[in-house]
């Protein structure tokens, strides 16, 4: 039996005034993700708990949003908000097309829907054609080709990520920016655990949306925290954020 075909997460949640001039009074506003298929019966229920990960996902970023009035540079709410926002929006989205693929014709092209911004929801693109993935008995054969599309860009290779280049760091920012320098390993090591128990889930986009993403949010804002615990006392490091993308190697 298939129930509602519409997702119903992700509206505008108003914020107040944050971080930049740009924010200031805005809200944070998201796109209404829509699969056009039936949901199976079968995944309601992780479909319903990833959309209340997408409406608290939103929570969570207006809070800070209102609670960071005057952090951070001009970039501070797309490196430090809507970035990580849209990263955590992705892997949920992909949770929700791998959940439906087990049972029924698996919706492509979720992501879509991840980005957000201030004020306005950024418009979205034509979704693409859905695959069908196998089910029931078959679901050995569905394994295989999951690990051939995963795998074929993954299977036997490791996270790498850039080593950030900091210079004069003032003592009174040295412990702060240790502990994120740390949270930067700590990260990357959680990435590669993630990557190496992940093999065969999702498609070929999986270690891109539910990896990579949510990881170059995460170092973003460290990075972005590091920065910001040397201008309190110091010169403000610009640009670290060209450090927060990593690759497979």
């Amino acid at each position: 039996m298939a129930v509602a075909a519409t997702l119903t997460a992700g509206t505008a949640i108003a914020a107040f005034a944050a971080g930049g001039d740009d924010a200031a009074g805005q809200s944070i506003a998201c796109p209404k993700p829509e699969i056009g298929v039936a949901v199976p019966a079968q995944a309601q229920a992780e479909v319903t708990r990833e959309l209340a990960n997408l409406d608290k996902q939103i929570a969570e970023a207006s809070n800070r949003l209102r609670t960071s009035a005057g952090e951070g540079g001009p970039n501070f709410v797309q490196n430090a908000i809507l970035g990580p926002l849209k990263d955590k929006r992705v892997a949920a989205l992909n949770r929700i097309e791998t959940a439906i693929g087990r049972v029924a014709a698996k919706p492509e092209g979720l992501e879509r829907f991840a980005p957000c911004g201030l004020g306005k929801a950024p418009a979205v693109g034509a979704a693409p054609t859905t695959s069908r993935q196998a089910s029931g008995n078959n679901s050995g054969n569905n394994n295989a080709g999951n690990n051939a599309g995963n795998g074929s860009s993954a299977s036997g290779k490791t996270i790498e990520c850039p080593v950030p280049v900091l210079q004069n760091v003032p003592a009174k920012a040295q412990a702060e920016v240790d502990r994120e320098l740390q949270n930067l390993n700590k990260q990357q090591a959680e990435a590669n655990e993630r990557l190496r128990t992940s093999a065969g889930q999702g498609g070929p986009n999986f270690v891109q949306n539910a990896i990579l993403g949510p990881l170059t949010g995460k170092r973003s804002s460290a990075l972005d925290r590091i920065a910001i615990a040397i201008g309190r006392v110091g010169e403000k490091p610009q640009g670290l954020e060209r450090f927060a993308t990593c690759s497979l190697k």
